[in-house]
């Protein structure tokens, strides 16, 4: 007999929802259907069918746009007399009605899972860094069966409860199955990464931290803005790269955000690391960034420096020991992360009702 399937709901901020996403889903022995708003990412290359469903955005963004003085406590949002979130809603609960899943994975959001639970799925709901304690969050967290956090359990914000704590998963960064190891051939170069989720990088102040630090080669991956037209010698612009790991692999220091994306793929080659975090809701590039900087994995920078800084900070950042920041890289995440899921959905299948 056939195994019910298992729903997988990607949030559609940036890339990394969706990349490790496709990794988990590929390790997974059982049916699996990615389940979220995908136009920024290359569905044609997922490894399982994909359910595509509409934008649930009104106006540009999020914030303010759903009424947030009549919005129930329990919900970040939730407008009314929106077509295509009642479109969205009504796919999502015809996939569960139709596939009957065994289980739901969560990646991320309050209201999917609350509904989830409205429909008598079981839901793994996966927990980013940050301070998230607010009431919301609180009740999607008790609301799932399990927690997720693909982070190491000394990221974890202080601030977290305890039974938040005890009920979650911590599968460590998601990264490549091999040790972890320095790569011996070092270039000298500074690599500058931007993710998809953020406003990218001014090429004003790229060209200004090059020219502050002129013996070394400054190499760029991911979105910019301003005029290439004045660029030193020493900085290279190369835009969006699908796979940054040559470059990463190459670097002898990195920078970049906090995301999971990118200290994933920092830990992964044990890489010097500055973070300069990106704004987020609930300060979860922050938080995560002071946490690195504390434990001596990287160099947290709050904001964009001077160029009259960048000679200090990039000794201090070539200072780090690359394997503190690589021993956060455990191999096997992702197997374990598929173990936990299977196991959840073999627990699922047994209480069905």
């Amino acid at each position: 007999m056939s195994r019910r399937p298992i729903g997988y709901y990607v949030h559609h901020q940036g890339a990394g929802h969706w990349q490790r996403a496709c990794l988990i889903a590929s390790a997974l022995d059982r049916p699996v259907t990615l389940i979220g708003t995908f136009a920024t990412n290359d569905t044609e290359a997922a490894p399982v069918p994909v359910l595509d469903l509409p934008d649930d955005r009104v106006g540009v963004s999020f914030d303010g746009q759903d009424g947030a003085d009549t919005r129930p406590l329990g919900l970040h949002y939730a407008p009314v007399c929106a077509d295509n979130v009642r479109t969205r809603m009504g796919q999502f609960a015809s996939w569960v009605a139709e596939a009957n899943p065994a289980l739901i994975v969560i990646d991320v959001s309050v209201e999917i899972t609350l509904f989830a639970r409205l429909m008598s799925v079981p839901t793994l709901a996966v927990r980013l860094a940050g301070t998230r304690s607010d009431m919301p969050h609180l009740e999607a967290f008790r609301a799932a069966d399990r927690l997720l956090a693909f982070f190491p359990v000394e990221l974890d914000s202080p601030t977290t409860p305890d039974w938040v704590r005890a009920k979650t998963f911590y599968t460590g960064l998601l990264t490549s199955e091999r040790p972890t190891t320095p790569v011996a051939d070092e270039d000298g170069s500074i690599l500058v990464i931007y993710g998809r989720g953020g406003a990218g990088g001014s090429l004003r102040d790229l060209a200004a931290a090059a020219r502050a630090v002129p013996d070394r080669p400054w190499h760029v991956l991911g979105p910019t803005s301003g005029s290439a037209s004045d660029l030193p010698p020493n900085l290279h612009h190369h835009g969006w790269v699908a796979d940054p790991t040559p470059f990463i692999e190459r670097a002898t220091l990195v920078i970049g955000g906090g995301g999971d994306g990118v200290v994933s793929a920092v830990a992964a080659t044990a890489k010097r690391f500055i973070c300069l975090p990106e704004p987020r809701p609930f300060d979860e590039q922050f938080e995560k960034s002071l946490a690195l900087s504390g434990m001596g994995a990287a160099i947290h920078c709050p904001m964009w420096p001077s160029p009259e800084a960048w000679p200090e900070l990039v000794m201090a950042g070539l200072d780090l020991n690359p394997a503190v920041i690589g021993g956060l890289a455990r191999p096997g995440a992702i197997s374990r992360t598929a173990a936990f899921i299977m196991e959840a959905a073999e627990r699922a299948d047994k209480r069905r009702r």
